[in-house]
């Protein structure tokens, strides 16, 4: 079972793109091979130039592809994969050696002559039948260059991750294989610098310094298979430090349009006609929403070559450096993103996140909640933020054009921490239960920058720092209610991890044969999900039934003195613990009813009368206009 299940979803061991390290083996002082975030990003960027997607029949269209494309240079990765709407449609993404052999075969690709749309050049291509017979040449198997991957965007569905975690040695072994088999796989982070690199060479004409940065999951190494893109345009460089390299002195000079306008008010009109722009020329490009009334104005637009949803900002460089820090934070320790995926999934299983936005928790405040317990271990694991800010140097200052101080060190050597922590993941997990149980979210804030809980500067349910921006509260949406919850689900994974650990570390256990581990704890059912009402007082009577004619007003005596005896409950289902404020309640309603009665009485007397005043009055005056005549 397990082998078809790695057939069909290609789960061979795949090398990560960035080599990640674990400090528990790296001593102070060592020479750290980590690479930065701009190293990886830099590299990323340069594969997309060397990259294009070409769409085919099916995978069987590969080696006649293969012979077609590599008369315009040597091809050195090759990548399928498939976008499922009403039909199955197949590409194939090929890597050449340089950006100038990519540059020609888009070159020389054709414009569609049937369709009335502007030619548009772009790395987006589909390889056009021919009605002659190809001559066959040395065929790609007598090359090393091969498809390494057989629709490899696809994400594994619920039946076949649960078989491959049940065949796990053990719960460390179930974590690792969740991280493998739902983060971001490599091809998948390939797209999405082609989707930043597709917009940044349609503009790069006129704006030279534009660039199209991927931020956010795509890039911090926590993103899973299927994530959103964020990006975020520039069009002149970002605001740095004083050190930052200018461009060299020339007596000749740019002419350039001063913006009148307040800069919010601009970043919108440039936005619209980057929305414009975007919906009427870009291929695959579709379903284009502005919204630019947004704290961050934003465009919202789906990529139907690449199955994306993506938003583009301009003005959220912010976020561009949140993404730096946590992915310098996943590079810290390799135990930190597997136990992140694993706490992220069972949030999702219990019903803490949601995918749309609202008063429960999200996936970043929960990575915030990770972090700050790495830091709180007795051998922390991750450093505060604070460390990294006094280890930054004058190559390291970043400031944003909104004032956002989002400087702290990129160099791991410079900051130099190291942990002795040598738990496992698995540990760690349980260990993170049992930390929230236990925390004190109604007077207590949570801050990264610290490493450490602080008072909490206001009355929100739940409060995490923002690391960036520290008078503001990432998880200022939570509810209290919705924070509750938190603490109670989080104590009850903790008893349910506890047991797993306890009923499964014997060797003579059949563990493929019924759910164990980690399946456990991401199995809730809705009836078994402990909601926190007993610690919210209802309403105890609802306005609407004390005028509610109920059946109990017509009961016999016998009935009426047996209901009595149960004193916790009325005819309505309505449940009182009290029996003296039933009886209280009931006689409110009885004297109500008598009063609408006896104003009924009084408004239906009350027309009688009237109509009997004014019947005698037209009689009267009949009389009285007979005796005119």
């Amino acid at each position: 079972m397990l082998s078809a299940v790695r057939r069909c979803y290609n789960l061979k061991p795949t090398v990560p793109s960035v080599r990640y390290f674990c400090s528990k083996n790296v001593t102070a002082g060592s020479k750290f091979s980590s690479h930065s975030f701009e190293d990886f990003i830099h590299k990323r960027q340069e594969e997309a130039t060397r990259s294009v997607i070409v769409q085919v029949s099916s995978e069987r269209s590969f080696p006649e592809l293969y012979n077609y494309c590599r008369d315009y240079g040597n091809i050195t990765a090759a990548f399928h994969y498939c976008v499922r709407h009403d039909d199955v449609q197949h590409y194939i993404l090929l890597e050449y050696e340089n950006a100038q052999q990519a540059s020609e075969a888009i070159d020389s690709a054709a414009y569609n002559e049937d369709l009335t749309g502007v030619p548009v050049r772009s790395p987006f291509l589909w390889f056009r039948a021919t009605g002659r017979k190809t001559v066959q040449r040395d065929t790609v198997s007598g090359s090393k260059t091969q498809l390494a991957a057989l629709d490899g965007i696809r994400i594994m569905d619920q039946e076949a991750l649960v078989a491959v975690l049940k065949e796990a040695e053990d719960i460390e072994k179930q974590i690792s294989l969740l991280y493998e088999n739902t983060k971001l796989n490599d091809l998948g982070i390939r797209l999405r610098f082609l989707a930043a690199s597709q917009v940044q060479q349609a503009i790069s004409g006129m704006f030279p310094l534009a660039r199209a940065l991927p931020f956010g999951s795509s890039v911090n190494g926590f993103g899973k298979n299927g994530c959103d893109l964020d990006l975020i345009l520039r069009l002149d460089e970002e605001c740095k430090g004083p050190d930052t390299k200018k461009r060299p002195e020339s007596r000749l000079v740019f002419h350039t349009k001063e913006n009148l306008t307040n800069g919010r008010s601009q970043t919108q009109r440039q936005m619209e006609s980057i929305g414009d722009m975007l919906h009427l020329f870009l291929p695959g490009v579709c379903h284009v929403r502005r919204i630019l009334q947004a704290r961050v104005p934003i465009i919202k637009y789906h990529h139907e070559h690449l199955n994306l949803e993506i938003d583009l900002s301009m003005s959220n460089l912010s976020g561009f450096y949140m993404s730096e820090l946590l992915f310098m934070f996943g590079e810290f320790d390799e135990r930190v993103r597997p136990l992140i995926f694993c706490i992220r999934r069972w949030a999702q299983s219990c019903g803490l996140t949601n995918p749309s936005p609202g008063r429960w928790i999200s996936n970043f405040s929960l990575t915030c909640l990770v972090i700050f317990f790495l830091q709180q271990t007795k051998q922390p694991i991750l450093p505060s933020i604070n460390n990294l800010i006094k280890s930054a140097s004058s190559e390291d200052v970043r400031i944003t054009e909104d004032g956002i101080n989002c400087t702290f060190a990129r160099n791991f050597e410079a900051i130099g921490f190291s942990s002795k922590n040598n738990n496992k993941i698995s540990d760690l997990l349980l260990q993170f239960f049992e930390f929230y149980s236990q925390f004190d979210f109604q007077n207590k804030a949570i801050s990264l920058n610290e490493g450490r809980a602080v008072s909490k500067p206001d009355h929100s349910a739940l409060y995490i720092v923002n690391p960036l921006e520290q008078l503001l509260n990432v998880s200022k949406n939570v509810s209290l209610e919705e924070c509750e919850r938190l603490r109670i689900e989080v104590r009850n994974a903790a008893w349910v991890l506890e047991s797993e650990v306890e009923n499964y570390q014997h060797t003579g256990v059949d563990k493929s044969q019924e759910p164990w581990g980690l399946l456990n704890l991401f199995k809730t059912a809705d009836k078994n999900i402990i909601r926190p009402n007993m610690f919210f007082k209802p309403r105890i009577l609802e306005v609407s039934e004390l005028f509610d004619n109920s059946e109990s007003s017509n009961q016999s005596p016998a009935n009426q003195q047996k209901a009595s005896t149960n004193n916790t409950a009325t005819a309505t289902g309505l449940v009182f613990k009290n029996g003296h404020v039933k009886n209280q309640v009931e006689s409110i309603k009885s004297t109500v009813r008598q009063d609408l009665k006896q104003m009924r009485l009084n408004s239906t007397t009350g027309v009688q009368s009237s109509t009997k005043s004014s019947s005698t009055s037209s009689a009267g005056s009949n009389k009285s206009s007979k005796r005119s005549r």
